[in-house]
């Protein structure tokens, strides 16, 4: 087929880059445009580079930076992914999606409206469903899809898998995210070094709401949440890349660990069934070790090369007293941020959605 246009917007910033990282190459999607504010118009990209782990192509780093339009974005792209802050996503994804744009977006403020979906491919590829009752889509073709909030991804796949298999009546989930998780440059240096600051704003919150909804189902123009219960302490810590989580489960059924650990081996999505490109073939890998996941080791779990930084890692499971407990590691700006969302985009190609 031939390659679908896409627009990057914020692309200074850096889950705006990590889509560059990941669109490099694509062999679906072709980037039409590099988009951010006024201030940043005419820059090149390798003068505002933020990703450091990464080596562009001398014709990325050489791509010009332009002022968001959305005209030309319309006329000219059928996909934007959205790495630009909340309180301007708000705003101009739904411009975007009036002008006919499905809109792929990393952006939190658009997560609960009535009939956008919060899509993690593997978990819940049925509420594509509500695409189509969102008016723009029958009025130009144009939606919005979301991604989950970084923290809420790098759990929901195995939730999902858990839940399938055994059911989940609670969930307790402490969370040490990734310094780039708070965007660039993020948490200020004299805070952030030898320490752990234990807030987050809003992001407990957002976990405990998220994981409701992208767990439960879509039907009869509405969103029903599932019915488990999500309990969440979040902290930053001193950790450039990488989430990791701690999960204290309470069951329906009480499987051995080896039944736990086998459900989570086993599982796959859609993503892994129809060979998406960039989808882990195994979403979800769990170590044997004492000392794993660690986010040096595992934030770049996956294979094969184009889905490095988008499985999940489960390590240290254990059963005691009547739970279950774990610990899960992800890529957040990769899984939990732009890879997450050029899956999705992926995914409603496949679904013949674009």
């Amino acid at each position: 087929m031939s390659k679908i246009s896409v627009a990057v917007l914020g692309a200074t910033g850096m889950i705006g880059q990590r889509f560059i990282q990941m669109l490099e190459d694509h062999p679906w999607f072709e980037i039409e445009g590099l988009y951010a504010s006024e201030r940043s118009e005419g820059k090149r990209l390798g003068d505002v580079l933020k990703v450091r782990d990464h080596v562009y192509k001398d014709e990325t780093m050489d791509r010009r930076i332009e002022v968001m339009d959305i005209g030309k974005i319309g006329k000219n792209c059928r996909i934007a992914f959205s790495g630009i802050p909340s309180d301007l996503a708000g705003p101009t994804e739904t411009e975007l999606a009036k002008a006919g744009v499905a809109v792929f977006t990393n952006a939190g403020s658009h997560r609960m409206d009535a009939h956008v979906p919060i899509i993690i491919p593997e978990v819940n590829p049925g509420q594509y469903d509500a695409v189509k009752d969102q008016p723009t889509y029958g009025e130009a073709g144009g939606y919005i899809v979301t991604n989950a909030n970084c923290s809420s991804t790098g759990i929901a796949a195995p939730l999902h898998a858990i839940n399938q298999a055994f059911g989940l009546k609670q969930v307790f989930v402490s969370t040490y995210q990734a310094l780039s998780g708070a965007g660039y440059p993020g948490v200020p240096s004299l805070d952030a070094v030898g320490n752990v600051v234990p807030f987050i704003s809003h992001e407990e919150e957002k976990m405990e709401t998220e994981l409701a909804k992208m767990l439960g189902t879509y039907s009869d123009g509405e969103f029903h949440y599932a019915g488990f219960k999500v309990m969440a302490n979040c902290a930053r810590v001193p950790v450039i890349d990488g989430h990791l989580e701690s999960l204290v489960l309470d069951t329906e059924g009480q499987p051995t660990l080896e039944e736990l650990e086998k459900a989570l081996v086993d599982f796959r999505g859609e993503p892994q069934t129809l060979k998406l490109p960039s989808a882990p073939e195994q979403p979800i890998i769990v170590r044997h070790e004492d000392n794993r996941p660690q986010p040096v080791f595992d934030a770049m779990a996956g294979r094969p090369e184009r889905a490095r930084g988008m499985a999940v890692t489960i390590g240290r499971l254990r059963q005691s007293n009547g739970y279950y407990k774990a610990f899960s590691m992800s890529h957040n700006t990769l899984r939990g941020g732009a890879g997450g969302s050029v899956l999705n985009a992926e995914l409603a190609v496949a679904k013949k959605l674009l």
